[in-house]
């Protein structure tokens, strides 16, 4: 192990919201249809005890953000995030240009309830629509449409909202070129400041893994969406800083940055996962129990790991190379602690291969690097 003198990273907080309107075929997230109305009160009764239980391991740190996810989050009161925000903010500091993040399905849209959110503190909304395409709405078991979408959008502007990402899918079944790009099209004007742009994967344990709908994009269909999707994106003003992620100029979602550059994080809600860096020198891992009784019947830990200098090498580059940016090896070693020497070997594969290529003192992926990505990680696995 190196030097335990890391650099600080920022530390954030995501918060899991695990129920549903309805789950969707290709959803693998912890999510669960709601049968009957969410105690609110009860949960957020946990929520502050699971975060007063984390406390003790921050002592001193201030937050970065706050992202609030699901499930769907926007199936609860705008007076909950109230109440919940100012408990947390009453236990820990806030940096000055503090972001919380709340996703919201545009089927649950309501113009109280998003006017509620911006006045409780929110101060960026992610909306999924995954399409503007009705057939293929239906066909992902979306409960939605497309201008049920287009509105939900509009009441976020006129709620307050300047800072709004749109999640859009795209290889999605029997969906051409054109229809993808009439998709991208379609989001692009309605003028968000984050557009999240990513591949239908059929993930294990959900429906569509099991049933695989017909008609999937080949591979020559999605290369084909990528490059002509990105090029439409530059053209209009969004930078690409990530995989999956575009924004306009200083509009990056500082949340999900801090994620990819292998920064803190706790977690606390049904199925939320947390790695932190403790005070001494360990790096933990750990998850909360996924189902939503037993969260509520105050059971909150599931796992807790100390991370191996294996888990960290692999994590940090599952993260980092995600990003447009580069990564330096001092930077690798002063946020994991783990000496350099251990990456060379694999750095110097991924140079051989044209994976990587560097600049100075400074790596970072290659167009054919970020093509293959999963197989640049393995280097490092």
């Amino acid at each position: 192990m190196s030097s335990r003198q890391g650099m600080r990273t920022d530390l954030s907080l995501y918060i899991h919201i695990p129920w549903c309107v309805q789950k969707c075929p290709y959803c693998d997230f912890n999510s669960h249809t709601i049968r009957q109305p969410v105690n609110e009160t009860k949960y957020l009764e946990r929520l502050v005890q699971d975060f007063d239980a984390e406390l003790k391991n921050i002592s001193g740190r201030s937050l970065s953000s706050i992202f609030i996810g699901g499930g769907t989050p926007s199936t609860l009161s705008s007076d909950f995030f109230r109440r919940l925000l100012e408990a947390i903010t009453a236990r820990i500091d806030i940096n000055s240009d503090f972001e919380v993040t709340l996703e919201a399905n545009p089927g649950t849209a309501d113009a109280d309830n998003f006017r509620g959110y911006r006045q409780a503190g929110i101060n960026r909304l992610s909306l999924g629509f995954q399409s503007l395409d009705d057939q293929l709405l239906q066909q992902l078991g979306r409960i939605h449409s497309s201008t049920q979408a287009q509105q939900a959008f509009a009441i976020a502007r006129q709620s307050g909202f300047d800072n709004i990402n749109i999640d859009l899918m795209f290889g999605l079944p029997g969906q051409t070129v054109k229809q993808a790009l009439s998709d991208l099209k379609g989001v692009i004007e309605l003028g968000p400041e984050h557009i999240s742009w990513y591949q239908l994967t059929l993930e294990p344990n959900t429906r569509f893994y099991a049933t695989p709908p017909q008609h999937m994009p080949d591979a020559e269909t999605i290369d084909e969406i990528q490059l002509a999707g990105q090029a439409l994106m530059e053209q209009q003003g969004f930078r690409q800083y990530e995989i999956s992620a575009w924004s306009r100029d200083g509009r990056q979602c500082r949340h999900n940055l801090n994620y990819w550059l292998y920064g803190d994080y706790i977690g606390i809600g049904a199925g939320a996962h947390g790695k932190l860096r403790l005070a001494d020198g360990r790096f933990r891992r750990n998850s909360k129990r996924r189902h939503p009784e037993d969260y509520l019947a105050g059971k909150f830990l599931s796992s807790e790991q100390f991370l191996t200098e294996k888990d960290l090498i692999a994590e940090y580059f599952m993260n980092r190379l995600r990003l447009f940016r580069g990564f330096t090896e001092g930077e690798f070693e002063q946020q994991t602690f783990v000496d350099r020497s251990l990456i060379k070997a694999g750095l110097q594969e991924a140079l051989n291969k044209k994976l990587l290529l560097k600049q100075s003192d400074k790596y970072q992926p290659s167009e054919t690097g970020y093509r293959f990505l999963n197989t640049l990680m393995e280097l490092f696995v």
